[in-house]
């Protein structure tokens, strides 16, 4: 195959002129074998940050800490928020620490698998013995070891699971309302469990 070479002025010329009396067989199609002068690259046009730019700092300036933000609610909001379903007056005495807890279980230092039977075998056999307010000590959880993972670790595992317990059979059918405890009952280490009357 032969290589193909550039024309010299003189040839350029001589084809040209054969060119202009053609008739091209596709005219949309028509190329030149002259490179084109391709245009200059514009330069990109500059798009908006996608987060705003860090604000201004100087270095060796203290760091200053913006306020944390905590997706999740704490379990007293969590649990201020459910409706009220005993006597306003009955909870608003319980809130305060004035009504005393009946009968107590201290689920701290167990096991996830070994605070549920415990905490189903003691509120059922409160019920049954018409008890209406116990006091459950779930500990508020102590941190052994720093999280450095990407998904932060809930401390007091125990505290924000027996909430859910209660709310699930076998215990959602005799637990009428769960609340934070007063600090003189153990505050955010307990509950009180208020349970439905027996028949």
């Amino acid at each position: 195959m032969a290589r193909r070479r550039t024309l010299r002025p003189e040839e350029e010329e001589l084809w040209q002129a054969v060119a202009r009396t053609a008739q091209p067989l596709h005219p949309g199609r028509v190329r030149s074998h002259l490179p084109k002068d391709d245009p200059a690259p514009q330069p990109p046009e500059p798009r908006p940050p996608a987060h705003p730019p860090f604000p201004h700092f100087n270095l060796g300036e203290k760091v200053r800490h913006l306020p944390g933000h905590d997706l999740a609610p704490t379990m007293r909001d969590h649990l201020a928020a459910q409706p009220l379903r005993m006597d306003a007056k009955n909870y608003a005495r319980m809130a305060r620490g004035k009504l005393a807890p009946e009968a107590r279980i201290d689920l701290h230092g167990m096991t996830l698998t070994e605070a549920h039977p415990e905490l189903i075998r003691f509120v059922l056999n409160a019920h049954a013995d018409g008890l209406r307010l116990v006091l459950v000590i779930t500990g508020k959880g102590s941190r052994r070891t720093e999280d450095h993972g990407p998904i932060p670790q809930r401390q007091g595992v125990l505290r924000h699971q027996v909430p859910h317990w209660l709310r699930l059979p076998p215990l959602g059918s005799v637990v009428l309302q769960v609340a934070v405890a007063h600090l003189k009952h153990g505050g955010e280490g307990a509950y009180y469990v208020y349970l439905r009357r027996s028949r």
